[in-house]
């Protein structure tokens, strides 16, 4: 993602400090972050906490001496390409639902013209006063979006709604509005994760995948604004409360699952590592250790990919991963014709920064006319590329 300005409006809540995470997320991302805060909320978070992670002058005060002119409020609208305050007030969202700009955060948020994201957070009887819920409706109603505000323990020591929602939430909403809307009105059908055989009770046949490729694609996948069901085995990531998510746990599952919904989809991504063999026959009671050796007989999986590639309807783009350990080439073009994919994303095991449980990846992409070696990326960024080569080949598909 290209760098894009953010401005991060803080407003007087004790949760202003979780802003603090969200400036150094995407300073990380090397995007650009202006705060604003109003002055009551400096009481909670210092103003130089916030510029030293941004590496911009923080605004609070509407002439305050930091700012060249006037008009600084304007500038910094204009340039914005997401505003989202959080934490928000009942009293900054009664400000903005009836346009009153009367401090450097209301005003600059009234004159910004970017997408515009509200999170809530403050007592719960303030939350649920019919007063505060008509002026987020009316926020609303104007294209303001919102991260809703979650249920616990407040600070005050009362438990209902009102809860700031949770950072990711924040993060994933402000990613979601950086992105352009490639894939709007596509569904995309992803499956993440390794799925388990069971031998016994306690015992299982697995891998060490951990999900995280597939649940980067599934993110990448709504930040271009497509529609994202992720068949999940046995993984403990998150999703946006936006991707639906389906849960299983042995490759026959994720077969059935598959078989019942794929036709609805326009892409499917199968990025989860599904097992080759599942015990022939499964023990009730645990196997207990007496024999000096066990042999444990084996017999095949359903082939999920091939099945999708061998019923797959015409519109629908298929791809699929291929970690190897060798002959990385011929195996990634084998699986590419024998699979009828699209696509295929192979890596190898061996290669530092590609195998599971870390964050990074590098990959071949195989096609029917092309293959493109990547370099070491991060999942997410390899995600998008991904998404973009399905685009593509769909877009000449259709002309």
């Amino acid at each position: 993602m290209k760098n894009k300005n953010i401005i991060i409006g803080v407003s007087s809540s004790i949760a202003a400090y979780k802003a603090v995470d969200i400036v150094s997320y995407f300073r990380k991302q090397e995007q650009n972050v202006f705060v604003i805060m109003t002055k009551n909320a400096t009481e909670f978070v210092s103003p130089l906490t916030f510029q030293t992670l941004s590496n911009n002058p923080v605004a609070v005060g509407t002439f305050d001496k930091l700012h060249v002119h006037a008009t600084e409020h304007i500038s910094l609208a204009k340039k914005a390409d997401v505003f989202c305050i959080v934490p928000a007030t009942a009293n900054v969202i009664a400000k903005i639902a009836n346009g009153i700009a009367d401090d450097m955060l209301t005003t600059t948020f009234l004159a910004a013209t970017c997408p515009k994201i509200i999170c809530p957070a403050m007592n719960t009887n303030m939350y649920q006063n019919p007063i505060t819920q008509k002026n987020m409706q009316t926020c609303q109603k104007y294209g303001m979006q919102f991260v809703d505000s979650s249920s616990g323990v407040l600070a005050c020591g009362d438990i209902g709604i009102g809860k700031l929602a949770n950072i990711n939430d924040v993060i994933d909403m402000i990613e979601y509005n950086l992105y352009p809307n490639t894939l709007a009105n596509k569904k995309v059908l992803i499956t993440a994760g390794g799925t388990q055989e069971a031998i016994d009770p306690v015992r299982i046949i697995t891998n060490h995948s951990t999900g995280k490729m597939g649940f980067a694609l599934a993110k990448m996948a709504r930040s271009l604004d497509a529609k994202v069901t992720v068949i999940a085995a046995n993984t403990q990531l998150r999703l946006n409360h936006d991707i639906q998510q389906i849960n299983v746990t042995s490759a026959l599952e994720m077969f059935n699952t598959i078989k019942t919904i794929y036709q609805e989809y326009d892409y499917i991504i199968m990025a989860s590592a599904v097992s080759d063999y599942t015990p022939t026959n499964y023990h009730n009671e645990k196997l207990k250790k007496t024999a000096e050796e066990l042999n444990l007989k084996l017999k095949k999986t359903t082939d999920i990919l091939k099945y999708l590639g061998e019923n797959r309807l015409d519109k629908q783009i298929l791809c699929g991963f291929a970690m190897e350990s060798e002959n990385l080439e011929q195996n990634a073009a084998l699986k590419l014709e024998s699979k009828k994919c699209d696509l295929i994303v192979a890596n190898n095991i061996h290669t530092q920064g590609a195998g599971f449980k870390v964050d990074t990846n590098v990959a071949t992409l195989f096609t029917k006319n092309n293959t493109k070696q990547l370099n070491l990326m991060s999942k997410e960024d390899l995600a998008m590329i991904i998404l973009q080569t399905l685009k593509e080949m769909e877009d000449a598909f259709n002309n």
